[in-house]
């Protein structure tokens, strides 16, 4: 099972992620590891990022974009 420390490197290597994409590369369940964010979180490690400020701006013409609620996490 990964530590937080694994969990704040592996959002580190990709820059911004969400429970899903880290649930997928560290083979965690999903519960898990948006618990485990959360904590950072309240930590101070991590932050939460708006959706609308993605990069690239996609989320803003997605059709999905009010529905899909996903939360990205960075370094603080």
């Amino acid at each position: 099972m990964a530590s937080l420390i694994e969990i704040r490197d592996c959002i580190a290597l990709n820059g911004r992620a969400d429970a899903r994409l880290i649930s997928h590369q560290l083979n965690m369940p999903e519960p898990l590891v948006q618990a485990m964010l959360e904590r950072l979180t309240l930590m101070g490690k991590l932050q939460e990022v708006d959706v609308e400020d993605c990069l690239t701006g996609s989320c803003k013409s997605c059709p999905e974009a009010t529905a899909c609620q996903t939360k990205l996490y960075q370094l603080r």
